[in-house]
C-alpha cells in the first residue's frame, strides 16, 4: 500500500509541475493564428543580445551621452504618457519577463467584414514571479477604478480577467498626444466611425495574458491545461517552418499570408472601379504570383562566431507564377569576380535568367492589363525601325541578355549624398557590344537629349543626359547615365569614375573582394556562393561615412535608416525620432569602429519556396 501511495504522490507532483510549466507559443496559440512574434526565453534573449556586437555598442561607455538622451526622450515622450493614460508601469512587467514573450494575431472568425475583427494576444511568462504578477494586476485594477475608467470583471475557464472598455476614438486621441501631427500633415482626413475596444487582462499561473478577445483567451487557456483543441503546431504550414528554422532560436516571427490574401482577393473582386482600364487588385495578386505565397518566416541567432538571420517564403514550385517564377535565381556560381575590388561597400550577384524573366514580365503585364501589355510590346516592335526597318529591339536587347546581374557600390565622397553612393550595374551577355547598341536605342526613348559617345581605352562610353525618368531623388537634379560594353558585360552607372574604373580593371591589379579576410568562411555560413544569389556589405566603411555625417549634423535618422519618411518635412520641422537622436553626442567613429565589420547573404529557390540567409561575423577586435 505504501508503494502505491508514493507512486500516486509522484504522479500528482509531476502533473502539478507540468501544469505550472507554460507550454511554448506554438502549443498555446490556436490554429487560426495569422501572425506570431516570439521570444521563447526572455532572460536568455537579453543575455544573447547583450553579448552581440550591437548590444555591446549600445552599452559602450562612450555612447552613454547619446544613449541617455535617447532613452530619456523616449521615456518622456512615449512611455510616460502611455503609462499615465493606462495606469500601468511597463517596467514592472518587463522585469518579470523570465520565460516566453509572445505577441500574436489570430483570424478569430474574421473574413474581411467590418463587424468582425482579428484577435490579438500578448503572453508573458513570469515563471517564479507569479505572486508579484498577481500583486501588480491587483494594483492596476485599483488604478483603473480610481481614475474612473470603465471596466468589468470576466471569468474564462475559472481564470479571472479585468476588461478595460474603451474605443478607437479614445486610443486615437492618446496616440495624437504622443505623436502630434506635423504642420504639413492634413488635419481634415476622413475618419472611420468609432468602434468599441475591449482589452482583457488576466493571469493563469505564471502567465500574463492581454488581448482583445475572450474566445482567443479561452483557446489559449485550454491549451495551457493540456486540452486537445487544435493548436498552431498542428498546422502543417507552421510546423514545416518551425522544424526548419525555429528550434532553439532565441527570437522568431511567422506570418500566415494565405488567409489574408484570400480575404483581400475576395473583397477586391467584388469591388467596382469607375476606370475600366484600372485592373482589380485581385487580378494583380493573381498575375504577380502573390496569391501562391503561403507563409513568411524569420529567425535570429547569435553565437561566438557571429549573428545569423534567416527569412523564408513558402511558395511551392507548382504554385509559382508571376514574380516568383520570373525572378528565381538559377543555382550557379555567384561569388565576386576578380574585377570587383576589395574596397566596395556593397556587392550583389544574381544569376537570374534575364531572357526568361523578360518574357515572364511581358506575360505578367498582359495578365494584369491586356491594354498595357499590348502597348509595351508595341513599343519594342516599332522602336528603331524609322532608321532600320529590319531592326528588332526585342531580339537585340532580350536576345543578348544572359543570366548574370552584378551590382556593387563604393562609399560616397565626403559631403556627398549618403543615399546616392557611387554604384554600377553589370548585365552579363555573350554579345555585349550588340546589347550596348540595343540599350542605346531603347534608352534614347527615355531622354529627349541626343545620345553622346566617347572613346575610352578602346571602348565606347555612351552617355544619356539627365532625364526625370532617370532621377534618383526628386530633390536633386536628374543625373545622366553612362554605359559601355567590356569583358562579357554591359556596365551602367550614373557615376562616371566608377564605370571608368571597371573598364580599367583588366589592367590594374587591385585586391579583389573575394580575398577579403574571412570572406570565404562567412560565405559558407549562408550556404556558399553557388546558390545563385550572393551579397556582401562592408558595414565598417559604410558606417564610417554615415557616422561622420551624423556627427557633423549633416545627416538625420532618415539617412541612417535609409528612410526619407523619418526626415524633417520642412527645414524648420523635425520628427520626434530626430529630436530623440542627438548625433552630436556620439563619440568619434574610430572609438566605436571595432563594433562594425561586414556581412554576407545568400538566397536560393527550392521546391518549397525561397530562403535568404544572412551572417554577420563577429568583428575581429571583439574576439580578443
Amino acid at each position: 500500500m505504501k508503494r502505491y501511495f508514493i507512486f500516486a504522490a509522484a504522479v500528482f507532483a509531476l502533473a502539478i509541475s507540468a501544469r505550472a510549466q507554460v507550454p511554448p507559443a506554438e502549443k498555446l496559440l490556436p490554429n487560426d493564428t495569422l501572425m506570431l512574434f516570439s521570444v521563447p526565453d526572455a532572460a536568455k534573449f537579453r543575455s544573447v543580445f547583450k553579448s552581440s556586437c550591437y548590444g555591446q555598442l549600445w552599452n559602450e561607455p562612450s555612447m552613454k551621452p547619446f544613449k541617455d538622451k535617447f532613452t530619456t526622450k523616449f521615456m518622456s515622450d512615449v512611455v510616460s504618457p502611455l503609462e499615465k493614460e493606462f495606469g500601468v508601469n511597463f517596467s514592472d512587467y518587463t522585469a518579470m519577463a523570465q520565460g516566453q514573450f509572445t505577441f500574436a494575431v489570430t483570424q478569430n472568425g474574421w473574413q474581411g467584414k467590418t463587424n468582425e475583427t482579428p484577435g490579438w494576444i500578448l503572453l508573458l511568462d513570469t515563471k517564479e514571479q507569479s505572486s508579484l504578477l498577481k500583486s501588480n494586476l491587483t494594483e492596476l485594477k485599483k488604478k483603473w477604478v480610481d481614475s474612473g475608467k470603465q471596466i468589468k470583471a470576466d471569468k474564462i475557464r475559472d481564470v479571472e480577467f479585468t476588461t478595460l472598455m474603451t474605443s478607437t476614438d479614445e486610443i486615437s486621441k492618446i496616440m495624437e498626444k504622443i505623436f502630434p501631427r506635423t504642420k504639413t500633415e492634413p488635419a481634415d482626413e476622413p475618419k472611420s466611425p468609432s468602434a468599441k475596444v475591449e482589452i482583457l487582462v488576466g493571469q493563469s499561473g505564471p502567465l500574463l495574458l492581454v488581448g482583445n478577445s475572450a474566445k482567443v483567451m479561452e483557446k489559449v487557456l485550454v491549451h495551457q491545461t493540456g486540452g486537445l483543441a487544435p493548436s498552431l503546431i498542428d498546422e502543417a504550414a507552421y510546423e514545416a517552418n518551425h522544424n526548419a528554422m525555429f528550434r532553439d532560436a532565441p527570437l522568431y516571427a511567422w506570418f500566415n499570408l494565405k488567409p489574408l490574401l484570400d480575404v483581400f482577393s475576395r473583397d477586391t473582386s467584388e469591388s467596382t472601379s469607375s476606370n475600366p482600364l484600372m485592373p482589380k487588385p485581385d487580378k494583380i495578386i493573381s498575375a504577380t504570383g502573390l496569391g501562391g505565397l503561403k507563409t513568411v518566416a524569420f529567425s535570429y541567432r547569435n553565437g561566438a562566431e557571429g549573428m545569423s538571420m534567416q527569412v523564408s517564403l513558402s511558395i511551392p514550385e507548382a504554385n509559382r507564377t508571376g514574380l516568383f517564377k520570373m525572378l528565381a535565381a538559377e543555382p550557379k556560381e555567384s561569388t565576386a569576380p576578380a574585377f570587383v575590388p576589395a574596397d566596395v561597400t556593397k556587392f550583389t550577384r544574381w544569376r537570374i535568367n534575364l531572357p526568361k524573366a523578360w518574357t515572364g514580365f511581358e506575360n505578367m503585364l498582359t495578365d494584369i492589363s491586356p491594354a498595357v501589355g499590348g502597348a509595351f510590346k508595341l513599343i519594342f516592335e516599332t522602336a528603331g525601325k524609322e532608321k532600320d526597318p529590319n531592326f528588332d529591339l526585342r531580339k537585340e536587347l532580350v536576345g543578348n541578355l544572359a543570366d548574370d546581374v552584378i551590382n556593387y557600390e563604393k562609399k560616397p565622397a565626403s559631403g556627398a549624398n549618403l543615399n546616392s553612393p557611387p554604384s554600377i550595374y553589370l548585365l552579363g551577355s555573350a554579345n555585349p557590344d550588340k546589347l550596348a547598341n540595343a540599350l542605346k536605342v531603347g534608352l534614347s526613348l527615355l531622354s529627349p537629349a541626343p545620345l553622346k559617345d566617347r572613346d575610352f581605352l578602346g571602348r565606347k562610353i555612351y552617355t544619356i543626359a539627365g532625364s526625370p525618368l532617370l532621377a534618383g531623388d526628386s530633390k536633386e537634379p536628374a543625373r545622366g547615365l553612362d554605359f559601355s560594353a567590356s569583358g562579357g558585360y554591359v556596365a551602367l552607372s550614373s557615376d562616371t569614375p566608377i564605370l571608368e574604373e571597371f573598364l580599367r580593371s583588366s589592367e590594374t591589379k587591385a585586391k579583389p573582394l573575394s580575398e577579403t579576410a574571412g570572406f570565404k568562411e562567412a560565405a559558407e555560413k549562408v550556404g556558399g556562393t553557388g546558390l545563385g544569389l550572393f551579397g556582401f556589405n562592408n558595414h565598417s566603411e559604410e558606417m564610417r561615412a554615415t557616422w561622420t555625417a551624423l556627427k557633423k549634423e549633416s545627416a538625420t535618422l532618415s539617412d541612417l535608416l535609409k528612410n526619407p519618411a523619418l526626415g524633417p518635412k520642412t527645414p524648420a520641422e523635425k520628427t520626434k525620432m530626430n529630436e530623440w537622436a542627438d548625433f552630436s553626442l556620439m563619440p568619434q567613429y574610430d572609438s566605436v569602429a571595432k563594433y562594425f565589420h561586414f556581412s554576407v547573404y545568400g538566397g536560393n529557390f527550392n521546391a518549397n519556396g525561397f530562403t535568404m540567409k544572412f551572417f554577420y561575423p563577429t568583428p575581429p577586435l571583439l574576439k580578443q
